[in-house]
């Protein structure tokens, strides 16, 4: 049984599959998202407690303590690590990959609720979670600054516009601000002066929340006509509210500017960013799972003029943080390197073949197997990153492999004077079983990687497959496009009509071929001593391997410097704010 006679008796047809396959590898390399890394979910949830006023001590045994004699009863759970400092607990809980976050979000809200019950009851709010995908860091940081404008006010602007157009983007995910300070209006209260009055802090503050309120008003209802009365008697700033009536004494009117200080500020003074060493708003951008991270930037480059055409001239966004540039150029020296292993490939073949028809036909072999592989990437939901590029790489040199066996089969008959026709069937017939048998062993070779577990099963689960499919595709055109175009394409060349680069490379090849026998007879004669320095090899070997550093992934020059201030808990915020801007 032969299985590329039909196709090689079918040319047009086999053409016409070719380009099919080539089409829809263009198309899925277009339409594929671009990333660093394959796409890893880690199924991660933050546990935040506030208790306001307690010390360290305090909130671990009160909070952190019982939150997690709870949590560890979760089934699922991998890690826990926790972070306990005055006034807040942390506790960071992550799952195994097999746990869904929806099926953890259910399991740490039970927790939360059996621990309920012992946690302190003065607590301000209840324990809050987020899911937190440690893979979902910001794509990009924009700071937006001003040096007239205050922070408030910029804030508000990035609020009411920035964040909801850039938010908008096709692809744009959670879009956050660090550093904010939302309008609010301070109110210092006077003790004396509240004494002097006959008044408490309760007092001033159930006026405050009860003129803050803004209640139905009413309507008038006519004979024609009805009317709702529009009327907005919430108080936003300090001078409104400085004429705010607590109480009447002797007739006369205490107003709140009577009893305290009041100042248009920020509702969270212990906030705080600077861009550029400027205090600035940051807005942090995160993409939606699956969108490719080189487009949602390049969009969001693109909105910015006009976003800027519409604040005020004192009003500056700039771009802090970019991933997509290291991105960028990852992914374009693996591209380039896997367009160079193509090139060098086929120089090779041409070196050694010596025949332009035949380098033709690995020449146009290889790169189809590898780009028919993008389609099968698109349907199976991969990127393009730099594992995914690695694996095509790799299977450059498997590809050539099923190409230049079929290739030089056929060459063989050709030379003892079949027609290329017949040469074509009787060598892929010859060879196709082998073709076949080589695929599926290559192919074995990479399952053990499909059943890995974790973190690192889940990136190289991506490799290993574009890996396998690569190769199968190169069987598939090894078995249908190589043999059709090897009965087109290749002819018998008398020794006569041999070029002089031909004879001059042949000759060259002849005598590495000598020289290569003379090594092997002196090898063959003294087997002892290369038995010793193979055995002395194998122990290097593993020597090097028990030495050389080992690591998750390689270190990567990013461009970016991160710091981390440390102090003691009993710092001041104004003296840690001085150390983060020394």
């Amino acid at each position: 049984m032969n299985p590329s006679r039909l196709f090689i008796l079918r040319p047009v047809a086999t053409s016409l599959l070719m380009i099919a396959i080539l089409l829809v590898g263009i198309l899925g390399y277009r339409i594929l998202p671009i990333s660093a890394l394959p796409e890893v979910d880690y199924p991660t949830i933050q546990v935040t407690t506030l208790y306001p006023g307690a010390s360290p001590e305090v909130t671990t045994s009160s909070i952190t303590a019982p939150l997690e004699r709870q949590f560890g009863q979760v089934a699922g759970l991998k890690q826990m690590s926790s972070t306990s400092s005055g006034g807040a607990s942390v506790i960071t809980l992550q799952f195994s990959l097999q746990l869904t976050l929806d099926v953890a979000e259910q399991e740490v809200q039970a927790a939360i609720n059996r621990a309920s019950s012992f946690l302190p009851t003065d607590l301000p709010m209840p324990p809050i979670y987020s899911k937190v995908n440690p893979a979902d860091a910001p794509i990009m940081t924009l700071a937006v600054s001003s040096p007239t404008l205050p922070l408030p006010g910029i804030q508000d602007l990035v609020d009411t516009g920035l964040a909801q157009k850039i938010s908008q983007l096709p692809g744009v995910g959670l879009v956050s601000l660090s550093g904010g300070q939302r309008p609010a209006v301070r109110v210092q209260v006077n003790p004396k002066a509240l004494a002097a009055n006959n008044l408490n802090i309760d007092d001033v503050r159930n006026s405050i929340g009860a003129a803050n309120v803004n209640q139905a008003k009413g309507s008038f209802d006519g004979p024609a006509q009805a009317s709702t009365i529009d009327a907005n008697d919430q108080l936003k700033t300090a001078a409104e509210y400085s004429e705010l009536v607590l109480a009447y004494r002797n007739g006369a009117a205490i107003r709140l500017s009577d009893v305290a200080d009041l100042v248009d500020g920020a509702e969270n003074k212990r906030l705080a960013a600077w861009g550029n060493d400027k205090p600035a708003i940051l807005i942090n951008i995160q993409r939606q799972p699956g969108a490719n991270v080189i487009e949602v930037v390049d969009r969001i480059k693109q909105l910015l003029p006009s976003l800027q055409t519409n604040l005020p001239q004192s009003v500056a966004v700039k771009i802090l943080s970019d991933r997509t540039i290291t991105i960028r150029a990852s992914v374009h020296d693996v591209e380039f390197e896997l367009m160079l292993a193509v090139v060098l490939v086929v120089m090779v073949i041409f070196i050694f073949l010596r025949n332009v028809p035949a380098t033709i036909v690995p020449a146009i072999a290889v790169p189809l197997s590898l780009v028919g592989t993008f389609a099968v990437m698109y349907v199976a939901g991969f990127s393009i990153n730099n594992l995914t590029l690695m694996a095509l790489t790799i299977a450059t040199g498997f590809v050539v492999d099923d190409a230049i066996v079929m290739i030089e089969n056929i060459s063989r008959y050709i030379e003892e004077g079949e027609s290329p026709l017949e040469a074509a069937l009787k060598g892929s017939k010859q060879i196709g079983f082998t073709i076949i048998s080589l695929t599926v062993s290559l192919i074995a070779v990479l399952i053990p990687l499909l059943f890995m577990g974790d973190v690192v099963g889940r990136l190289f689960r991506e490799f290993a497959i574009t890996l396998a499919v690569a190769i199968l595709i190169s069987a598939v055109v090894s078995l249908t496009l190589t043999p059709m175009m090897c009965a087109k394409l290749l002819r018998h060349t008398p020794e006569s009509e041999r070029s002089r680069f031909d004879r001059t490379v042949g000759h060259v090849f002849d005598r590495i071929v000598a020289a290569y026998g003379k090594t092997l007879t002196w090898v063959l004669d003294r087997q002892p001593l290369i038995l010793l320095i193979a055995l002395a090899t194998l122990v290097l070997t593993a020597m090097l391997y028990i030495y050389v550093p080992k690591g998750f992934f390689p270190v990567q020059d990013t461009g970016i410097i991160q710091g981390i201030s440390e102090a003691p808990q009993s710092i001041s915020f104004s003296a840690m704010s001085e150390r983060q801007q020394a």
